[in-house]
């Protein structure tokens, strides 16, 4: 079997490490791999965002499966010119994509399938906006509508700083066409939860929940990011709590978006809250989630290939289901002296022999490349240590230690990935 892996960040190592489990015999490519995807795979020299040519390309190879691992090649279209040059493709057309393409259109579509969100505007006039601001006070979040890699939500807790992110938004242009539209809504309480749900278009194969932690700071403090890490399995997300979200989030959006003539096939993110009215949306990603994958893959049992094969190849995922594997996980992020600003590249990165060979630390690469025979930075999150215990508290010590162990000049991270796990878990001690 000939897959292709679009994409070369820590979600698409760690699809490739499953894929590869899945399948040891497949043939495996992926668009210009990192550094630690390299040797893992055949390299494509075609960038995750040239449509055209990885269509060709793709179509040329005979290629049996592509998984598209980020969002903007999805937006863009991908999975509607594969299908039409016959390649399988595992991942929602264009028009579904706007899901996570526009949390405007996203927005619009919840409140027509009756979808609890938080209550919201959404302005393309700055004046307006501020306006809408001053009357409705703070806090909000203010967050660009387009796609910005996670980072264009602002929570802010005073009208100051409301108006001052709509007017980077809308004046300055700080997210560019991505923030042309900005959607303005009450901050809700609670706590986060992320549920990714393979899909057929109609049923919703839930994986294992995980939570990350978006700020850059610990104890959640600081300036939102992609994702500084995660983890699993979560108390908070019960039975009940993951059937609440199968029938008043999942399956509504699916059929809304159906009959809207845009079937959604692949992985359906659902970011929610958790407040005292029960589940609520806070975004919806049209992909799976970095870095939840990196926790989530490894404490799936089963295969992930099979689901993503019936789906690319138009069967029905009806009676199927995913059992979690027994224990946790716990991933660390390891990011770049500046981020979520600015920051160097090319700094050498040194994991210990040891650490690599440790069946209970998984390293996934995000931002690594090699050069000159050496393993490199080449962005702002570098590696995703992932590790793996019978408790929470012994899998989050192995991330944490490896993440300490591994080298890299202007290393950050955060120490306290799953601490209100680890606090419940402290509560609940004789």
């Amino acid at each position: 079997m000939r897959i292709l892996i679009v994409g070369n960040g820590g979600r698409e190592h760690a699809l490739l490490w499953k894929l590869t489990r899945d399948l040891p015999s497949a043939e495996v490519f992926a668009t210009q791999p990192n550094g630690g995807m390299i040797e893992l795979c055949r390299a494509v020299p075609i960038a995750a965002g040239d449509v055209e040519a990885l269509t060709g390309w793709a179509a040329a190879q005979r290629i049996d499966l592509a998984v598209v691992g980020p969002e903007a090649p999805l937006a863009a279209g991908i999975a509607d010119r594969f299908r039409k040059k016959g390649v399988p493709v595992f991942g929602p057309t264009g028009s579904a994509a706007r899901i996570e393409a526009s949390k405007a259109f996203a927005k619009q579509l919840m409140v027509k399938a009756g979808v609890p969100t938080a209550a919201h505007c959404t302005f393309t006039d700055a004046a307006e906006a501020e306006t809408y601001v001053r009357e409705r006070g703070a806090p909000v979040v203010v967050k660009a509508s387009g796609l910005t890699a996670g980072k264009g939500a602002v929570v802010c807790d005073s009208v100051e700083e409301a108006l001052a992110a709509v007017s980077a938004m809308l004046v300055e242009r700080s997210f560019g066409e991505a923030g042309r539209e900005v959607v303005i809504e009450e901050r809700m309480e609670g706590e986060e939860l992320s549920v990714f749900a393979v899909t057929d278009g109609e049923a919703a194969i839930l994986l294992p929940p995980a939570q990350d932690h978006k700020r850059i700071g610990e104890g959640d403090t600081g300036a939102n990011t992609g994702g500084m890490g995660a983890y699993t399995p979560v108390s908070v997300a019960t039975p009940a709590v993951l059937e609440e979200t199968r029938e008043r989030v999942l399956l509504p959006t699916l059929r809304a978006l159906a009959a809207q003539g845009s079937p959604f096939k692949g992985v359906l993110y659902a970011g929610l809250m958790l407040t005292r009215e029960g589940v609520k949306v806070v975004e919806f990603n049209c992909r799976m989630g970095d870095p939840e994958t990196q926790v989530v893959l490894p404490m799936m049992e089963g295969s992930l290939l099979e689901l993503m094969v019936e789906v690319a190849e138009g069967g029905s995922l009806a009676g199927r289901s995913v059992v979690p594997r027994p224990g946790t996980a716990v991933t660390t992020v390891l990011a770049s002296e500046g981020y979520p600003g600015s920051y160097p590249r090319g700094r050498a990165v040194t994991i210990p022999p040891g650490l690599a060979a440790d069946p209970d630390v998984l390293i996934f690469h995000a931002g690594t490349a090699v050069g000159d025979g050496a393993l490199v930075t080449s962005g702002g999150r570098v590696l995703a240590v992932t590790g793996l215990g019978p408790t929470l508290a012994e899998a989050a010590a192995r991330s944490r230690a490896a993440a300490v162990e591994i080298a890299f000049e202007g290393k950050q991270f955060r120490r306290d990935i799953g601490w209100r796990e680890l606090a419940r878990d402290e509560r609940a001690k004789p």
